[in-house]
């Protein structure tokens, strides 16, 4: 499984939010902009709650395990695979859902005098954070679910025959 690269999600959420500035700009002049919803800030920091309670909780099993405290529960390598899984897919989607997030609110930048369009930046804005610490516990999921490097030369590798 490959590791997560910064400059990857950096990039989608550039690229997603230079397109959801543009698709704001053009939906603006044609017609009523749709509403940033006030659930997203509160979705995406309740997906990295669950991701930074995952991370520590296997931090704290895999702690015990290498330790070999007396009945520490172990973690099966299946379940950290999907953990991992979990976290990259939840910050690969979140790098686009906040980049979008962040295209609208820079849109909506201009024309803060008016409440509505106010309330809807701060949304936006607290959407775009969230979203960034999701990508931070997922990078810590994926850091904590990192084995260990093989480099003790008295281990015995295979050769080919």
């Amino acid at each position: 499984m490959k590791q997560l690269r910064v400059k990857v999600l950096a990039g989608l959420f550039v690229v997603a939010g230079v397109l959801s500035w543009g698709g704001a700009r053009l939906w603006d002049a044609l017609g009523t902009l749709p509403s940033v919803p006030l659930a997203a800030p509160i979705v995406l920091g309740a997906i990295a709650a669950v991701l930074a309670a995952t991370a520590l909780s296997l931090r704290a099993r895999l702690k015990a395990q290498r330790e070999r405290r007396p009945g520490a529960k172990g973690v099966e390598p299946l379940m950290a695979a999907r953990a991992v899984v979990f976290g990259q897919s939840s910050a690969l989607v979140t790098a686009v859902v906040s980049g979008m997030y962040g295209g609208v609110g820079v849109f909506l930048l201009g024309s803060l005098d008016v409440p509505a369009r106010r309330d809807q930046a701060i949304y936006a804005g607290s959407a775009v954070v969230a979203g960034i610490a999701v990508i931070v516990a997922a990078l810590f999921l994926e850091r904590v679910c990192r084995l260990p490097e093989d480099d003790d030369p008295a281990t015995p590798t295979a050769t080919p025959a």
